[in-house]
Formats: C-alpha cells, structure tokens, sequence
C-alpha cells in the first residue's frame, strides 16, 4: 500500500521529502476537504517542512482548502505563524468562507491568544510600512493619514468602538469602512487613498455638526 504523504506530514516522518522528490506532485496535492501538506505542516509546527513545501517544491504557500483557508489559519505557534509570514510571504487577510481572516479566526477561537496578537501586529505593522506612501498622487505618506474620529479603531479590516457603551458609531461609515477593507488593493495606493478620503469625510461632517450645535456665545 503506497505511503499517505499526509500521515507523513503530521508525524514528519523523513520518509516523505524523499518521497516528495519521486513524485514532485505530490507536494501540492489536496484531499478531498482541500487539506494540504502544507496546511499539515503548518499545524503540526513542522518548521522545516514547511520551508521545503514552499520553496523546494514550490508549493503556493496561500493555497485554500474548502473552506478558503490557508495555512495561516490552522498555525499553532508564532514560529510557524512567523515563518509563514516572515519567510514565506503568506498573505495576512485573505478570508475564509465565513468572512475571517486568520487573526480574526484564530481571536475569535481564543485558543492561541499569543498567535493572534502576533498577527494582529503584523497587520498594523504591514499598513505603517506600506512603501512609497499611501497616496502617491498627492504627495502624501501614510504619517499624513489624519487622526480617525474619536471612539473608532481601525484594524485592517475591522471597525469597532474604543470602548462599549461610548461614543456611538455611525452606521453607515461602519459599513463603508469595512466594504472598504474587504477591497483587494486596501494595501495598495487606490485603496489607502480611499481610505484616507473616507476619514477626512467623516472628520469634517464631524466638524460641521460641531459648529451647527455649539452654542452661541455672546
């Protein structure tokens, strides 16, 4: 009976990269749940599996299971999250059938508090550091980005109030904002851009209620 590359994977028995290099198609096989040997290895913590699966055999390091989840999603441990992001260039906030991205699984599980913080800074980090500035066109960087109405934190893909109970959101630059963040060029110059104007917006409509209720001072 032909060895199963999966059984392999999760016991990383040194029988499979001998195995892998027979029959190279192997490496990016799925099962029938879209289950991979890289999401295995992954799981496992098998750090130096993964390494081989992603660039020896060239194994698309976001591939998706059913669920259009990647390998991110099933991490354990900061290292394996760390070489996927770090070494491998896994992709932060791809998201799943059900609308999470893998931070927001993994927090919302609340199994491996330690790996979701980890990606959530990744996730601030990755915005900071977009390169050439955010809005190109008009000569901004992203320390030009003014300040979000007070009571709002924005997550990447998130929005949600500093604190429950206080400072009410509205409804509809809730529902813009996070339209905006499920965008595929968010990172990009475009959807910065927008991002920036959507804040701006909001900043002066904030600023003009302000003075429409402030009291007349005699």
């Amino acid at each position: 009976m032909p060895a199963n590359p999966f059984l392999l994977a999760a016991d990383n028995s040194p029988a499979l990269l001998p195995l892998l290099r027979e029959n190279p198609a192997l490496a990016a096989q799925q099962d029938e749940h879209g289950y991979s040997l890289i999401h295995a290895a992954a799981s496992y913590n098998h750090l130096d599996l993964l390494r081989a699966l992603a660039q020896e055999f060239k194994v698309d390091v976001n591939l998706r299971d059913e669920d259009d989840e990647t390998a991110l999603f099933v991490v354990e441990t900061v290292d394996a999250a760390k070489v996927l992001v770090e070494e491998l260039g896994a992709e932060l906030m791809i998201r799943g059938s059900d609308g999470y991205s893998a931070r927001q699984k993994i927090a919302e599980e609340g199994d491996f508090p330690d790996v979701a913080e980890y990606l959530r800074l990744k996730e601030a980090e990755q915005v900071r550091d977009l390169p050439n500035g955010v809005n190109g066109e008009h000569g901004q960087d992203a320390s030009d980005v003014p300040p979000l109405p007070e009571g709002l934190n924005v997550s990447v893909s998130t929005i949600t109030p500093a604190e429950e109970n206080e400072n009410e959101v509205d409804p509809e630059f809730r529902r813009r904002i996070e339209e905006l963040a499920q965008r595929e060029d968010f990172y990009g110059e475009e959807g910065q851009a927008a991002l920036r104007q959507l804040v701006q917006d909001a900043i002066a409509d904030e600023n003009l209620t302000d003075r429409n209720v402030r009291p007349r001072q005699d």
